[in-house]
């Protein structure tokens, strides 16, 4: 049976070259994939008095007479205190989507409720913001653009001087950005670049995480590559972002949460990543990369994952961009600190946040795929058995370490000398008796690499029956030819 089929010229299969193109190929779809990856979701401010909070009377949607009723006494009441007090009983009901319909379809409602919102009342105005807030919380695209009339009022009080109304303001134009087109059509003629590049100043922390919010909504628009991330680049945001991401003790978690989303999103667009570079991105993100290691160690904050997800993809992403050994000094990442900082975080995220892994494997891939550098590190440290611990967690944890492996593997003999003797056969040996074929042909890949530049290792794998172990594969079509490939290499060299 193996005679028969051995004696097939088959040219390409055995070509290294042909190796890394179709390893490429399954890289970029994997690159894909994470880029596409985005986080549409809303926020809700809510600072209601202690009865509201137990939600007395929150519940109950409001008529439209009760509607009508609230808006005539916040409009004309007899005084500040029933006017604000008409308005607190609207945003309440609001909180309810059937009373947020009534409104929408109730006509003068929103005229009604900008007039509030630009008039000299600060009480008056922070609760008509409150309501289009609610408003702004809705799933209903409608609901959405019936607050049009509103968008560029709220745009002019970003500079203003209450941090606290600031605030509201961000959230409620991050909510309606993300659901309607029609707001981000009138808002970028208007001027919502600099208005936010305006707000990145604040010394508050909590205008600066509702900036990130808001600018993460902008950033993820199906338009943004072409009509709002030129426009952000063009600005001072991406410095000011940058700065807020570096590593110290004035770094706050929160924030640097919501920019790093933010970089990502502007990463995945590829309008102008050689810009970010230049910015030092790749310097900011490796360093805040080790400081996240150490923090790790530090502590068992089980909120440090909502920062690493995002740095982690920020790194891979820009290293498909350009060469890491053409980085330079721009990246601060060219000796083994990055490796044990990557696996001091890999560990952490076995034992906490699993779901993480593929994550950390995927910058550890782009890490070693043009770079014997971070290959030599990988040796160095002795990291090749931990990696292979990984490998019975889950068939997208083999795919990626099998595809790490391959990294070295393919930089030549001497690194395959370094991988061969070790646990390494019998890891192989297991993975053949799998059924998952991307994982199966990901190690026969890995082996082929081997039996070219490691002879030795072809005859052990022969002294093991490994050819029986590839037998069970040849009727699987997908991996066919690649068996053929691998026993040929055992056998011929």
């Amino acid at each position: 049976m193996w005679s028969s089929r051995l004696g097939r010229p088959r040219p390409l299969a055995c070509g290294v070259e042909e190796l890394r193109r179709r390893r490429r190929e399954r890289e970029a779809a994997l690159r894909k994939a994470r880029r596409e990856q985005q986080l549409v979701s809303k926020r809700l401010l809510r600072e209601d008095v202690p009865e509201e909070a137990a939600g007395e009377g929150a519940d109950a949607p409001l008529g439209e007479a009760e509607v009508q009723q609230f808006l005539r006494l916040a409009q004309r009441g007899t005084d500040e205190k029933e006017r604000e007090k008409a308005l607190v009983s609207l945003r309440r009901g609001l909180q309810h989507p059937d009373t947020q319909q009534t409104f929408i379809r109730l006509e003068g409602s929103m005229r009604i409720l900008v007039g509030l919102l630009t008039s000299n009342r600060a009480l008056l105005q922070l609760e008509a913001a409150r309501c289009l807030h609610e408003l702004s919380h809705s799933e209903q695209s409608a609901v959405a653009e019936a607050c049009l009339p509103a968008t560029s009022y709220l745009l002019t009080y970003l500079s203003g001087h209450s941090s606290d109304f600031i605030e509201l303001c961000l959230y409620t134009l991050g909510n309606l950005i993300v659901e309607s087109e029609a707001v981000r059509k009138q808002l970028v003629p208007q001027g919502i670049i600099p208005a936010l590049a305006a707000c990145i100043q604040s010394p508050h922390v909590a205008v600066l995480e509702a900036l990130g919010y808001a600018l993460s909504q902008l950033l993820q628009a199906k338009e943004a590559p072409e009509k709002i991330i030129p426009s952000f680049l063009d600005s001072t945001l991406p410095q000011h972002m940058l700065q807020l991401m570096q590593p110290g003790p004035k770094l706050n978690p929160g924030v640097a949460v919501e920019f790093a989303w933010c970089l990502h999103y502007i990463i995945c667009s590829q309008v102008n990543n050689a810009l970010l570079i230049t910015h030092g991105a790749l310097s900011t993100l490796g360093l805040l990369l080790l400081d996240l290691a150490g923090a790790v160690q530090r502590t068992d904050d089980a909120g440090l994952e909502l920062l690493v997800c995002p740095v982690l993809r920020c790194l891979s992403n820009l290293l498909t961009e350009v060469p890491v050994e053409a980085v330079g000094g721009q990246m601060l990442l060219r000796d083994e600190r990055i490796v044990a900082a990557l696996f001091i975080l890999l560990e952490f995220f076995l034992q906490k946040q699993p779901s993480l892994l593929p994550e950390g494997l995927w910058l550890l891939n782009n890490l070693t795929a043009n770079s014997p550098t971070f290959c030599t590190s990988l040796l160095s440290l002795d990291l090749i058995e931990p990696l292979l611990q990984l490998l019975p967690l889950s068939n997208a944890v083999s795919v990626m370490v099998l595809t790490v492996l391959c990294n070295v593997a393919e930089k030549g003999p001497a690194y395959c000398q370094r991988l061969w003797p070790g646990p390494l056969l019998s890891c192989l040996l297991n993975i053949l008796a799998l059924s998952d074929t991307e994982v199966v042909g990901q190690s026969l890949e890995l082996l082929q690499l081997l039996f070219l530049y490691q002879p030795e290792a072809a005859q052990a794998f022969l002294q093991q029956s490994g050819l029986q172990a590839l037998e069970r594969h040849l009727e699987e079509i997908q991996l066919r030819d690649r068996v053929h490939a691998v026993q040929h290499t055992a056998l011929h060299g």
